[in-house]
């Protein structure tokens, strides 16, 4: 038979175009997607942080279960106790600031004070009419955005609101995955089909086996945070040193920058409360604190269970926090590691795969 007559398209631009349209229908799926998610936020991120705190709480759900608990009894009381502390946490933190607050008035007060008189007897040497005209157009000002605030007030009393809501659906999916975890993987599994069907299990149990210890281990690098920011505040003196390490601890969650600005708020109270040397020694304290989270916990706690390269953590923070705020900043990390655990699962060659516990050891 005679060769077909050769295509007047060359093959490399055949082979492009076939690319090209194979990844546009990948990417109209992935805008699908995205937009279903957006859509389905106020669902799918009470999920996914039940899911965060199943891999935080299922050690304590499993060890009571070794002990001969009943299931749902152990997740009674690992889910009253959890309320109970978050419960006693807030109220110190509340009392605290009740507390401290006065006392932090009294010395922005008197740090307000000594920056009129630099202002007029230091370099710049203002007079006091200048002063006056510039509280004027700093009063002016908030008259001006006097709207905006009031928007703002009420847009933050409707958020409020639908975080309640978000945080019922929280606890309320938190008690199924606790409780009934093992039965909800193996109906997700269904629809998985029959011929990859235990791969998948694999993968998921390894995916979820990640993110438990990414969890727990972040947990303790926060504790450790917190508690080491804190005994600086109080070795100083700087009011209000059990919410802005409360504050530290919840920062240390989002990776890279949440303990940054912790901090930064902490070294700012001190420069505002306490003066210049007090928040040197402060900023002290926290880059030490820093230095040994990012040397010794991360590497010891996070580094055999969660293997991702800084740029992939540092792309996904950023990622999460253009598209959802600081909520896509807290979830982009833990989620990429558990699509990193499970794609490197589901690659591995079946020889290798070793059995992983079974979900109800991980309470999954």
């Amino acid at each position: 038979m005679p060769d077909p007559a050769p295509s007047p398209v060359p093959y490399g631009l055949r082979v492009a175009a076939a690319v090209a349209w194979r990844l546009l229908v990948v990417a109209a799926a992935l805008t699908v997607l995205a937009f279903v998610a957006v859509r389905l936020a106020s669902v799918l991120v009470p999920v996914a942080v039940a899911l965060l705190l199943a891999g935080l709480f299922s050690p304590a759900v499993t060890w009571l279960t070794g002990h001969r608990v009943p299931r749902g009894l152990a997740t009674a009381i690992v889910l009253v106790g959890g309320i109970a502390l978050a419960g006693g946490v807030v109220t110190f933190v509340v009392i605290s600031v009740t507390v401290g607050m006065p006392g932090l008035i009294d010395q922005v007060t008197t740090s307000l004070t000594d920056l009129h008189t630099w202002l007029r007897t230091g370099p710049l040497h203002l007079s006091q009419g200048q002063l006056d005209e510039l509280l004027g157009n700093a009063t002016a000002m908030l008259g001006r955005n006097k709207s905006v605030i009031a928007s703002g007030a009420l847009t933050t009393a409707i958020t409020v609101g639908e975080l309640l809501a978000e945080s019922l659906l929280v606890v309320f999916c938190l008690i199924f995955f606790l409780a009934q975890g093992n039965t909800i993987w193996a109906f997700v599994l269904r629809a998985a089909p029959a011929r990859v069907r235990n791969r998948v299990d694999v993968a998921g149990r390894s995916g979820f086996t990640t993110l438990a210890h990414y969890i727990r281990g972040t947990a303790a690098v926060a504790f450790v945070d917190a508690a080491g920011i804190g005994i600086g505040l109080v070795i100083v003196g700087v009011p209000l040193a059990a919410p802005l390490s409360t504050l530290v601890f919840l920062g240390a969650f989002v990776p890279v920058i949440g303990s940054v600005i912790a901090g930064a708020i902490a070294v700012l109270v001190a420069l505002v409360a306490n003066g210049v040397l007090a928040a040197v020694i402060v900023l002290a304290v926290v880059v030490g604190v820093m230095q040994l989270e990012s040397h010794v916990l991360q590497p010891l706690l996070l580094g055999r269970a969660v293997r991702l390269h800084p740029l992939a953590v540092v792309l996904a923070l950023t990622t999460g926090l253009v598209t959802a705020g600081i909520v896509g900043a807290l979830l982009a990390v833990p989620l990429l590691a558990v699509f990193s655990s499970g794609v490197r699962s589901l690659t591995a060659r079946p020889e290798i795969d070793s059995p992983l516990p079974s979900a109800r050891d991980h309470g999954d």
